[in-house]
Parts: structure tokens; C-alpha cells; sequence
């Protein structure tokens, strides 16, 4: 048995060293660092041969039938491992046994190319899996802290008992809010080295826990909310089912054009015992504001600007009110000014007018000259300001309501009564509303569906001040009570091809998402 010792720079090159002196067959018995770089310890692989045929002339005949059976041994260590690394090699048992040995020994060097690979490739795989296992721990926890998120609280009166009788200390409660990751029993009969191993404690948790992601919270807030919301759809339709009478007012005042909001409002406060509709209409009435009580315009005087869309009136509904005046008052106590200078002549349907009432219009054009007209005009018993028609989406429409933020102009609101419930929202939050001194319903004669307008005015708590319902004038200028307005409103039949049946008021509930309402009180 020849072995040699080999020195090189690096391990490739003392393993060619190697191979010149024994050949490709040569076994490496170990490998180390040295000063020169790398020790190799090799033979011959006659060695291996020698190595055996004495093993086998000095071992017993009857040692491998005496001997215990063992447990087959794992893959072999190669004797070419280097010594940097003695904590990982297992150390051989005193019985190890000759062919055991003879089976390290002869490990070539491509044998522990193999075993250095698969050794890399097992500590890759326990990486993974140690990856894995905590990623899995991480989606419980979040999955646990989603569940304790979305549980309801309980009752007040559940909590006081909770307080009353359990008598427990904060560090217990929070102990069993939280998951328990661990049995502290089996922990504390562990020994100090299995529990340094364990993990971590329940302190330390959201250390190592990440923390949840907020896009996970935004989708289980929304399917909360979407469960909340199919869940309060389905409740309100089996009570529909089950109350035949809210079913019928709802579908009627569908078909009468008043939002789901308030229609939802009216039918869970419905009594037992009376007229759904006659109910109906005298809530209606009590939470509609109108100003027949009141002093009228045409007698209280001030300074008026009426603003409003495009084409709901205003100047109709400026002539008619100048013309009231005027009856009672006389046109030498009247002041009209107009500001729409945007159309081409348009200041001239004012002027006609004007000129038929005996009383001159005048024209301002911006700021400056509003105010010199206000002044000039101060002594009228009433002014009148026709403005210019924009859209409510319009930019210009800031500017105009900037210039008449005269402390002394009150601004009356023209909303087209047959326009959309939803047009009508845009128009009332655009044109601010609820800065104005009241609102005039126009083109009350054109509108199929008075509901919009008066469902609009109920939730947004405005007055009703008049009401154009023609061309005439002054002829077609009312101030209608609020029970006037509703009866008027419920009377109205809609087509045959925009009448809802039972399913459709199905559908419009819902898919309704269950909101406060914040006017109409019953």
C-alpha cells in the first residue's frame, strides 16, 4: 500500500498531479490546506486490492454471523472530504467494519464529485422546504388575523360581563385572543436545547410573522362589504315576501319616480295599520319645505338673482315674477339687470319685457359694473338679475357664482322639474344649493314625473318657493302647497314601457347598496 502526499496551488491541480502518478483510477484519502495551497493524500488502486485481501485473511470467520444486524448505512462519506469541515462528517463508530472502510477508501474522485453535488443538492431541497413551511405559517397567520378582523363584536352587555366576572389580567386576555403557536406545556417539559431550537415565542411573533398586506385587506373589505350588501338585498326581499304591503308602495313610488333611498326609508317605517299610500303621501308632505305660508316674493323685496342650467327658464321665470311685482307694486319700484351676455341677443327677450312693464334693463358684464349697478339701483324696493344659462359641468359656472357673492344678492335656484333625478343632483350640487335662498320649480307642465324634482328637494331639505308650470305671463305663476306638489306627483301614470313589475323592483333592491338617508325623517 503506496501512498503519496501531493501539494499544489489549487485542488484542480493536485488532482492532475494525482492522476500522472497513479492514473485515473486513483483513490483520494484526503484533502486539506496547507501553506502551499491544497494537500492531497492518494494511492495506488492496487492499494485497494492489498487492502482487502489482508482484511479478509485477518477477519474471523464467524464475525458477520455473530454480529447484530444493522440498519443500512447511509450513502458513504468519502475520505477525500476536507478538514474544514469536521462538525458535518459523521464520526465512524470503534466497530466500524473492514468492508465499510474499504468502501470509503475506495471512493475515486468522481465518486466524490457525486457526493459533493447530491450533498449540495439535499441542503437546496431543506432550503425549500424551510421556505415553504414558513410561507405556509405566514398565509395561516394572515388567514387568522383576517377571521379575528372580520368577527363582529359582541354586545354591550356580553362585554359587561366579560368584565364583571372574568377578572382576568391583560397579559392572559391578550394570550387568548391571540393564535397559540405553541403548547406551553410541551415547552416547558422540553429541555433548554429543544426549546433554544423551538420557535420563537409568542412575543416575538410579529417579528417573524409579516405583516398582512394591504392588498389583501382591501379585497376582504370589499367582499365583506359584498356579503354585507347580498345578504341586506336578500333580507329586505324576503320582507317584501313577506309584507305584501311595503312591496306595493315601493313599486308605486318606483313607478312615480323617487329614488331606491328614499322609497327604502318610507317602506321600513311603514305602520300596520293605515293606507300605505295615504301614508305615504302625508310623510311626504311634512318633510316636503314650501313657502305658501310665507311672505311671497313679489311682497318681501330684496335683491334677486336667478340662476340655473341652460333652458330651464330663467328668464321667463325673472319676467313673471318682475310682472307680479309690478301689479302690486308698481314698475317704479322694480330694478331688472341681466348679465347674459354670452348668446347673441340675449338680453333682448329681458328688454321686451322690460319695455312692456315700463321699466329699463340693464346690462353688467362683469364684477365692477354689478356693483355700480346695485348701488345706482339701491333705492327699488326689488331687484331682478337674470344671469346667463351654463351647464353645471360648466367652468364658468364658479366665475358667475363669484360674482354675485354680493352680500346683498340672494340667489333662487330655477331646476327644471322634468329633467333627470340624476341630472337634477348634478344641477343642485353644482349651482350650491344649499347657499341659495330657495328653489323654482319650472316647466312643471312638461314633466311626466314630478318625483325626481320633489325626491330631490326632500333629501336636500330645500324650499319650494314658486312654481312655472307654462309660457304665460304672469299668468302661470303659482305657489303651490306641499300637498298640492305630492298629490300631483302621485297622480302621475307613467307608460306602459317604463312601468316596473315585481321582478324588476327585485332587481333594482338588489343590487342596492344599503346607505343612510340623511332627510326625510318620518
Amino acid at each position: 500500500m503506496n501512498v503519496k502526499r501531493f501539494s499544489a496551488r489549487t485542488s484542480r491541480d493536485a488532482l492532475n498531479l494525482v492522476r500522472q502518478a497513479f492514473g485515473n483510477d486513483a483513490v483520494v484519502l484526503s484533502t486539506r490546506p496547507c501553506p502551499e495551497g491544497v494537500e492531497v493524500m492518494a494511492m495506488a488502486p492496487e492499494g485497494v486490492q492489498q487492502i482487502e485481501r489482508i482484511s479478509a485473511e485477518s477477519a474471523p470467520a464467524g464475525a458477520a454471523a455473530a454480529a447484530p444486524p444493522r440498519r443500512p448505512a447511509a450513502p458513504a462519506v468519502p475520505a477525500a472530504r476536507s478538514r474544514a469541515e469536521p462538525a458535518e462528517a459523521p464520526a465512524a463508530p470503534a466497530e466500524t467494519s473492514v468492508e465499510q472502510d474499504v468502501a470509503q477508501l475506495s471512493m475515486s474522485t468522481l465518486s466524490f464529485q457525486d457526493y459533493v453535488r447530491e450533498r449540495m443538492l439535499r441542503r437546496r431541497r431543506a432550503e425549500q422546504q424551510a421556505h415553504e413551511k414558513a410561507q405556509a405559517e405566514s398565509a395561516q397567520a394572515e388567514a387568522r388575523a383576517a377571521e379575528l378582523q372580520a368577527r363582529p363584536e359582541p354586545p354591550a352587555s356580553s362585554l359587561l360581563r366579560v368584565r364583571a366576572g372574568a377578572g382576568r389580567n391583560e397579559a392572559a386576555r391578550a394570550a387568548e385572543t391571540l393564535p397559540v403557536l405553541r403548547d406551553t406545556a410541551d415547552e416547558a417539559a422540553a429541555p433548554a436545547e429543544a426549546r433554544s431550537a423551538a420557535p420563537q415565542p409568542l412575543a416575538a411573533v410579529p417579528a417573524a410573522v409579516p405583516a398582512v398586506s394591504a392588498e389583501l385587506l382591501d379585497e376582504l373589505r370589499s367582499m365583506k362589504g359584498l356579503i354585507e350588501d347580498r345578504f341586506g338585498a336578500l333580507a329586505f326581499l324576503e320582507k317584501m315576501q313577506r309584507q305584501p304591503r311595503q312591496a306595493q308602495l315601493t313599486q308605486k313610488l318606483l313607478d312615480q319616480g323617487f329614488s331606491p333611498a328614499l322609497i327604502r326609508k318610507l317602506a321600513d317605517s311603514l305602520p300596520s295599520d293605515c293606507e300605505e299610500l295615504v301614508w305615504a303621501a302625508s310623510v311626504l308632505e311634512r318633510n316636503l319645505l314650501s313657502a305658501e305660508s310665507e311672505t311671497p316674493l313679489e311682497d318681501s323685496g330684496g335683491v334677486y338673482a336667478l340662476v340655473g342650467a341652460t333652458g330651464v327658464g330663467k328668464t321667463t321665470s325673472t319676467a313673471k315674477l318682475a310682472a307680479a311685482f309690478a301689479t302690486r307694486h308698481g314698475a317704479s319700484n322694480l330694478g331688472l339687470i341681466t348679465l347674459d351676455a354670452y348668446r347673441v341677443a340675449a338680453h333682448e327677450q329681458l328688454r321686451a319685457y322690460g319695455r312692456i312693464l315700463g321699466v329699463p334693463v340693464h346690462t353688467a358684464h362683469d364684477r365692477a359694473s354689478l356693483d355700480d349697478l346695485l348701488e345706482l339701483l339701491s333705492g327699488k324696493k326689488m331687484v331682478l338679475i337674470d344671469t346667463a344659462g351654463m351647464a353645471q359641468r360648466d367652468a364658468r359656472t364658479r366665475e358667475l357664482l363669484e360674482m354675485l357673492s354680493h352680500r346683498s344678492v340672494n340667489r333662487l335656484l330655477v331646476v327644471n322639474a322634468a329633467a333627470q333625478g340624476e341630472t337634477i343632483e348634478d344641477v343642485l350640487a353644482a349651482y350650491r344649493a344649499a347657499s341659495c335662498r330657495g328653489v323654482i320649480l319650472s316647466k312643471v307642465d312638461e314633466a311626466v314625473k314630478l318625483g325626481p324634482a320633489l325626491d330631490a328637494m326632500i333629501r336636500h331639505k330645500l324650499k319650494v318657493l314658486a312654481v312655472a308650470n307654462g309660457q304665460r305671463v304672469p299668468e302661470d305663476w303659482h305657489r303651490l302647497s306641499a300637498h298640492a306638489l305630492v298629490q300631483q306627483a302621485l297622480r302621475s301614470a307613467p307608460a306602459t314601457a317604463w312601468r316596473m313589475d315585481a321582478a324588476d323592483v327585485n332587481l333594482v333592491f338588489a343590487g342596492l347598496r344599503a346607505a343612510p338617508l340623511s332627510a326625510a325623517h318620518a
